[in-house]
Formats: structure tokens, C-alpha cells, sequence
């Protein structure tokens, strides 16, 4: 293990001696054990928490992207590489995130990225069928508009990534805020019925009437490619969740879905994620598309651009990025055993 700092409250040095795991002091000497090889069998790239400082756009600026950099040449160096698992989004940057990707196409390992939202267990246990046209999507959530934002967006990437054609990019987003979320809920049929159709399946929604609860409603609007629109909204004081909603082509009703977290320790969601990482490890085969993360990672890099412009709309032809789902769903099934 190697770790970037250590402050007061670190559980590093005392873990890493109840379990006989060596740290070193350079990501070199990690991955190499001390010899000139690569040593071990993936790699964990955990960027968060943390003394790290705020940009302009409000995010921070954890060091993902120059963690990896030491990672990928380490890679380099000795001629060999094994998969690789980085933590969330990939970096606050889009440039940086797509730098990441290359990177790794570059060097030929398996990478793969994201977090426990998406894979965690889902009520009603429901995903969208492979192949479905989609017309509208949306998501209902909580939290900080980078660090939450981004687990809002991809819990909505993981289950619209599935519609017909596959995922071809996003060409414009929008950032709204305040009373601004207000009139265009007033003004957009679509995103009200998938806003109304989150709420039924919030398990931690508190009762009343949205807008005399939501002090500083945000919602992050996107234009993909091939026409379908979404809408993500972080609602402070209305919901503790991550719903999913979405309206497929011709219908009249929307299917939401709850991404189901545990609410306290030992929040067994991460062992979802967890398993997702162990698979690609054993067989060097990502077990979802780091693509996901990469598309998410610049759309909420944009959408904080386009706060940071004044909300303005922006058109994000860079954001052409192009895959294909797995057939088979990439989640915990069932009911979790905390429910």
C-alpha cells in the first residue's frame, strides 16, 4: 500500500499492521515490491479524501490523474502491466480523464473505473432491457454538486447506456440552478413525469412540497447525440438517494428505479463494487466499460463549466464517446441483505 498523506485520523498504519500489509513510501516500490518487476496481481487507484484544495469550478482537485501517470510508468519502465481499477470518476478534468483512457489503450491493460451506485442493488430489481428505444431520461439525488453529482450521473449513464444503438456521446449540457429548476420543471412535461416517477421509489424522501424543501435545487441538463435528453437534479432537503428515471419511446408512463445503499456501516454496497473489481483482476477483462466513466467523468466536468459560465449552454462536440453496454446487467441482484 502506498498512501499520499497522512493525516491525524489515518487508518492506513494500523490496518496495514492488524493485516501484515507492507507500505512504501513511492508508488515504484508498491507495484514493485521492491524488485525491478511489477510484483502484484491489479492496482487500486483511490483519489479521495483528503487535504487537497478547490478550483475555480468548485471541484477538487484530487490527484487521480498524476497518481495514474506513476502507475502507467511504472508499466513502462518494466515492460509489463496488470488491470487497473481507479476509484469514482476519473478526474475533475475531462482532458485529463481521456488522457487516462489513452493511456491505457497505449499500454494495453485492463482499466476500468466508476463507483458503487451504479452496481449496487436496485429497487424495484429492474434494469432496461438491452436494446430498448429510449426517448427521456433523468435522475432525482442528492449531495454535492461535484462529488454526488458525479454518482447521480452515473447511476442515469448505467441503465440509458443500454437503449438501442448503444451510447454515442453527448453534444450539449446546460447547468441550472435555483429557482431557474423550478420554471423549467414548470415548462418540461417529460422531466416532471421522470421527476414525480423518483420520488415513488425514494426510500428517504422527506414529505411535503419541493420547493418550500429544496433551498438551492440544481439540475444538470444534457443533449446526447442520437436525441435523447436527460435531466439530473440534486435535491438537498427532498431526497437521500440515487433514482433513476427513464421514459422509453411511445411510452406515456416512467419506470424509475432506486440504486438501494446501505445507510450505515459496514455499507455493504461497496461489496457490489468490490466483486465488479475481484472479476476483473481474475480474468484481465473489464467487467463494464471504463468508457462509462469516461463519458461521465466530462459530463459533469461541462455541466460545472456551464455554472461557472453563468449557465449557459454549451456545445460539447468533444464528448463523442462511443460504445456498447454488456447485454447482461452489471449490478447486485435481489434483495440486499440489509433491507
Amino acid at each position: 500500500m502506498y498512501t499520499a498523506q497522512v493525516p491525524d485520523n489515518d487508518m492506513s498504519r494500523a490496518k496495514a499492521k492488524e493485516h501484515n500489509v507492507p507500505i512504501y513510501r513511492t508508488i515504484w516500490e508498491v507495484l514493485t515490491l521492491g524488485t525491478d518487476e511489477i510484483a502484484v496481481d491489479g492496482v487500486l487507484l483511490i483519489g479521495e479524501h483528503g487535504d487537497y484544495p478547490l478550483n475555480d469550478k468548485g471541484q477538487k482537485l484530487y490527484p487521480r490523474f498524476e497518481l495514474f501517470l506513476e502507475i502507467a510508468d511504472a508499466f513502462s519502465r518494466t515492460g509489463q502491466a496488470v488491470p487497473v481499477f481507479n476509484d469514482k470518476h476519473l478526474s475533475y478534468s475531462w482532458i485529463k480523464a481521456k488522457r487516462m483512457v489513452e493511456i491505457s489503450r497505449e499500454l494495453e491493460f485492463p482499466f476500468m473505473a466508476g463507483s458503487s451506485v451504479p452496481v449496487t442493488h436496485r429497487v424495484p430489481d429492474w434494469d432496461l432491457q438491452w436494446g430498448t428505444p429510449l426517448d427521456k431520461a433523468g435522475a432525482v439525488a442528492y449531495g454535492g454538486k461535484e462529488s454526488y453529482g458525479y454518482h447521480m450521473i452515473e447511476a442515469m449513464q448505467s441503465v440509458v447506456e443500454r437503449r438501442r444503438g448503444g451510447e454515442t456521446g453527448v453534444a450539449w449540457t446546460e447547468c441550472l440552478e435555483n429557482e431557474a429548476v423550478w420554471n423549467f420543471l414548470d415548462r418540461t412535461p417529460w422531466a416532471k413525469k421522470i421527476f414525480d416517477a423518483c420520488l415513488t421509489v425514494s426510500k428517504k424522501r422527506v414529505p411535503g412540497d419541493p420547493k418550500e424543501l429544496v433551498k438551492e435545487p440544481t439540475v444538470y441538463l444534457f443533449g446526447y447525440h442520437d436525441g435523447l435528453e436527460a435531466a439530473t437534479f440534486l435535491m438537498n432537503g427532498l431526497v437521500r438517494d440515487f433514482n433513476v428515471g427513464v421514459l422509453p419511446k411511445g411510452a406515456s408512463e416512467a419506470k424509475p428505479v432506486l440504486m438501494w445503499l446501505e445507510g450505515g456501516k459496514p455499507y455493504g454496497h461497496f461489496a457490489c463494487l468490490v466483486q465488479m473489481i475481484e472479476k476483473m483482476f481474475e480474468n484481465g477483462r473489464p467487467t463494464y466499460p471504463v468508457e462509462r466513466t469516461l463519458l461521465v467523468s466530462g459530463m459533469l466536468d461541462l455541466a460545472l463549466e456551464s455554472r461557472f459560465q453563468g449557465h449557459k449552454r454549451l456545445e460539447t462536440p468533444e464528448l463523442d464517446v462511443e460504445y456498447e453496454a454488456p447485454q447482461e446487467s452489471k449490478y447486485c441482484k435481489g434483495a440486499p441483505v440489509w433491507a
